[in-house]
C-alpha cells in the first residue's frame, strides 16, 4: 500500500481496508457523532472478537449522549468490551490500526466524504501520539454520565425539564439564584443547548432523567 492514498466514500474505503479491520486487533477511534465510521461497527458482536484479542478504544464529542439511538449503541459496545470517553475538546476523526495504519477522515466534497489512508510509520506515530493525548484528556464514558445523575445535578434538569422558573426552581432546592444559574449555564454548556427547556429535554431524551 502506499504511504499516503486519498479515497472517496466509505464503500471505497471499506473495499481498501476491510481486511485490514479483520485482522486488527487494536482499533483506535476518535469520532464527532457514530456517523462518521459505520464500516468500524462491524455486524459481530464486539465482544465475540474480543475473544480473540481485539482491543477497541473511542473517543466521542458529548452529543452521542443526546441522542437516545446513539447512547444506547454506545451501552451495547460499551458492555460488549470497548473502552470509550468523552471530551469536550475539538478531535481530529480518525482511526488508528494496530498502531501502523491511521485513516483520517476529510471533508465532503458533492455529498461524499473524502478519507486518507496513511501507512507511513512517522505519519501514523503522529497521529498516534494526537489520539492518546485526546484519550487522556477525555472522560470514561460512565463518569461523564455520572456529572449529570449526581443529586444536585439530577434534580436542576428535572427543574429545567418541568419548565420552572429560576427563581421558584432555585427556592425548590434551597440555593441561592445566583448559584442556581451557575449550575444552569454550566450544565447547558455540558448539554450543548441553548435554552433551558433544550437542556431539560435533551437530558431526558438521554436517559439521565
Amino acid at each position: 500500500m502506499t504511504d499516503v492514498v486519498v479515497v472517496r466514500g466509505e464503500a471505497e474505503l471499506l473495499e481498501r481496508t476491510a481486511h485490514l479491520f479483520e485482522l486488527a486487533t487494536e482499533i483506535s477511534c476518535a469520532a464527532r457523532d457514530l456517523h462518521t465510521w459505520a464500516m468500524a461497527h462491524p455486524s459481530a458482536p464486539a465482544r465475540e472478537r474480543s475473544v480473540l484479542g481485539l482491543t477497541v478504544r473511542k473517543v466521542y464529542l458529548p452529543g452521542v449522549l443526546f441522542d437516545p439511538k446513539l447512547a444506547e449503541h454506545l451501552r451495547q459496545i460499551a458492555a460488549n468490551g470497548a473502552r470509550i470517553r468523552i471530551t469536550e475538546r475539538e478531535i481530529n476523526e480518525t482511526i488508528i490500526l494496530d498502531r501502523r495504519i491511521a485513516i483520517v477522515a476529510g471533508d465532503h466534497v458533492g455529498g461524499v466524504r473524502g478519507y486518507t489512508v496513511i501507512s507511513s510509520p512517522d505519519l501514523v506515530q503522529g497521529i498516534q501520539s494526537l489520539f492518546e493525548a485526546a484519550w487522556h484528556g477525555a472522560t470514561d464514558l460512565e463518569s461523564y454520565r455520572a456529572r449529570f445523575t449526581e443529586p444536585a445535578a439530577r434534580e436542576i434538569l428535572e427543574q429545567l425539564a418541568s419548565g420552572c422558573k429560576d427563581e421558584t426552581a432555585a427556592r425548590t432546592l434551597g440555593v441561592g439564584l445566583r448559584t442556581y444559574r451557575r449550575r444552569v449555564a454550566e450544565l447547558m454548556e455540558l448539554l450543548g443547548a441553548s435554552s433551558r427547556f433544550q437542556a431539560g429535554a435533551r437530558a431526558r431524551e438521554a436517559g439521565l432523567l
